[in-house]
């Protein structure tokens, strides 16, 4: 009897301890996905309601078609000035660097991912490094990244494609650039936000 008594006692802390922790984490998810500070949920706004505070402004508020020309990627390193289009379908990939739709844009908190073919507009991205910084512009301002690594993957690596914790700009193209047909590997820049013009 004293077994299952402490048996239940404890399995009614687990049930409680997990719910409380479940509800910080889901708070601090939704935070970190949406960058918004001023909303908050159920057990700090009454009714379960969410807070009427005034939220901060979107960066992007209207989104780009898929196709569209969407912004300038430039290069300094290699004297780069290459125009961006929603989408990395070879329609896109034929006029330009590519940014995968399922990425934030560019300025944004989190993952914002570039591609380009490496005979064409990224012929010359293996000249840029750790260091070097890659200026976007957009309809929302002018974002300057710092790259902060350089990685070789395979082809079908889909950590380039990752959640990160702060703005950041992920360039890819195959590799190795001298490579002909299918490149086995990709040569991934990537860089960190480190200043915002609007």
């Amino acid at each position: 009897m004293v077994l299952l008594s402490l048996s239940v006692g404890i399995i009614v802390i687990g049930v409680w301890f997990s719910g409380s922790n479940a509800y910080k984490f889901m708070k601090g998810y939704l935070l970190f996905k949406t960058g918004d500070t001023n909303t908050v949920m159920s057990s700090e706004a009454p009714n379960g309601l969410k807070d009427k505070k005034p939220r901060k402004a979107e960066l992007y508020p209207d989104r780009p078609k898929l196709g569209e020309m969407m912004g300038n990627l430039s290069i300094p390193t290699i004297d780069a000035n290459l125009p961006i289009y929603h989408g990395t379908d070879e329609d896109e990939l034929e006029k330009g660097v590519g940014h995968f739709a399922g990425s934030v844009l560019p300025g944004e908190r989190d993952n914002s991912v570039l591609s380009g073919h490496r005979d064409t507009v990224f012929r010359k991205l293996g000249d840029v490094g750790r260091g070097d910084l890659l200026q976007v512009t957009t309809e929302a301002g002018t974002f300057t990244y710092k790259v902060r690594k350089v990685r070789i993957v395979d082809a079908d690596d889909r950590t380039v494609i990752v959640p990160k914790p702060r703005p950041t700009l992920t360039v890819s193209t195959c590799y190795p650039f001298d490579y002909i047909g299918d490149a086995p590997e990709r040569y991934i820049l990537v860089a960190d936000l480190i200043e915002s013009k609007k």
